[in-house]
């Protein structure tokens, strides 16, 4: 949540200019011999193009609430990770920008857990833009294995609405609750990333060949599903409940999904 104390932003502007390390004329970072750790006012304030009066009143706690633009350059000036840089905007009374794609990667203590679990429960992992980057060997077996060569093969949406999966996984019932859930999921993944050209390519090709996918575009849903108990078709063990539940890693925007078995019906 934005916070309104200056107080507290400007003691964190001054604990990060006394980390900082002058840089080497030569190239590199210097030893300093000043009695005071870190960076002078007016070098932050040069690296940030901003003025060291205008600077030294913001670590005072005197300055009106610093712009968006203001709090992007100080973030810059101090090399902040993407969770310092959150906390700079709350502090400075603004929500912190949103990433400009989801990361591509996943955690490897992730890719860890998804097979630690290959015999105790299906787990996927897909992005904000419902990309899906991995499932451990439960999940394959459970959801399936093949993909197209297509640009939008693995998105969630994508196959929702341009493939039979559904039908054969969750039944009819099950197909259209999910239908109206991913065309609403996906509406939340534009709205987050609106300038993605890979999702207004997506959103393209959805309206341009699936008639399902229009009339439920239509109903201008917006919601996520954290929690549900879903009834699906096992290839080889047929008919299983799962409560799943979703958790969410926000620095990279991926979301993990959990597939816990209930008794067999």
């Amino acid at each position: 949540m934005p916070s309104s104390d200056r107080t507290e932003f400007g003691a964190y502007l001054r604990r990060r200019r006394a980390a900082m390390s002058p840089a080497d004329p030569r190239g590199g970072v210097r030893t300093s011999r000043r009695r005071v750790p870190g960076l002078r006012r007016q070098e932050v304030s040069d690296l940030a193009g901003i003025s060291v009066e205008y600077y030294t009143r913001l670590e005072q706690g005197r300055a009106p609430r610093p712009s968006r633009e203001i709090l992007a350059s100080l973030a810059q000036a101090f090399g902040l990770s993407d969770a310092e840089r959150a906390h700079l905007f709350r502090l400075g009374g603004e929500p912190p920008p949103e990433p400009a794609s989801p990361a591509s990667v996943i955690r490897p203590g992730l890719l860890r857990l998804l097979r630690g679990l290959d015999e105790t429960m299906p787990v996927t992992v897909h992005d904000g833009r419902l990309d899906l980057l991995a499932r451990n060997k439960a999940a394959q077996e459970l959801l399936g294995t093949s993909f197209g060569d297509g640009p939008f093969e693995r998105n969630i949406a994508y196959q929702a609405f341009t493939t039979d999966t559904l039908a054969r996984l969750l039944g009819g019932e099950g197909s259209e609750r999910f239908l109206r859930a991913a065309a609403a999921e996906f509406r939340i993944a534009l709205s987050r990333y609106p300038d993605d050209a890979y999702l207004r390519s997506l959103l393209a090709e959805l309206t341009a060949t699936s008639q399902s996918f229009r009339d439920h575009w239509e109903e201008g849903e917006v919601g996520a599903s954290r929690s549900a108990v879903k009834r699906m078709h096992h290839p080889t063990q047929g008919w299983a409940r799962f409560d799943i539940e979703v958790l969410h890693d926000p620095e990279r925007d991926h979301w993990i999904m959990l597939y816990t078995p209930q008794e067999d019906e």
